[in-house]
């Protein structure tokens, strides 16, 4: 949890830097620091977590019934991967939103508290409990089919805003 968290805020800090400079740079005129915002706004998208959180909690479902050995393989090959991915996406996503909240948008930490983040604390949450989980047969069977309807969840159902 502990490395979770650092993580997150060193990758916070790096963002919020990179989106102020390219903020500044872009408040003196130059068209760098347009672009520069450009990029780093096009990642700060909530609606990405569906995709992300859909092939997590189906990585979750099949270490809920493989067994250990070929279940170690899926966590420490993707589910592992997916996880970091969405703290550093998240860290990335916030970090921007406080540069610009400095540099006078304050309107801009509103998007913070969009629905669809609650994926990042979901995926997170599952992410570390899993031992727990894969330990009681009943709540094997029970995530088995909770991952399940969140993964067909994530990936068919309209969640409008």
């Amino acid at each position: 949890m502990s490395k979770a968290l650092g993580t997150f805020a060193l990758v916070t800090v790096l963002s919020a830097l990179l989106m102020a400079l390219s903020l500044a740079v872009a408040r003196h005129g130059y068209p760098y620091g347009a672009f520069g915002v450009k990029r780093l706004d096009g990642i700060a998208e909530a609606g990405s977590f569906l995709a992300i959180a859909a092939v997590y909690f189906f990585g979750a479902m099949l270490m809920m019934i493989l067994p250990i050995r070929a279940a170690g393989v899926v966590l420490t090959h993707a589910a592992d991967a997916i996880f970091w991915a969405t703290i550093v996406l998240f860290a990335t996503i916030v970090g921007s939103l406080l540069a610009r909240w400095v540099f006078g948008q304050h309107e801009v930490l509103w998007a913070i508290f969009n629905w669809r983040f609650l994926f990042v604390a979901v995926i997170v949450a599952a992410h570390l409990t899993m031992n727990e989980l894969r330990r009681n047969i009943l709540l094997r069977s029970l995530f088995f089919v909770a991952f399940g309807a969140v993964t067909l969840a994530c990936l068919f159902w309209s969640f409008s805003t």
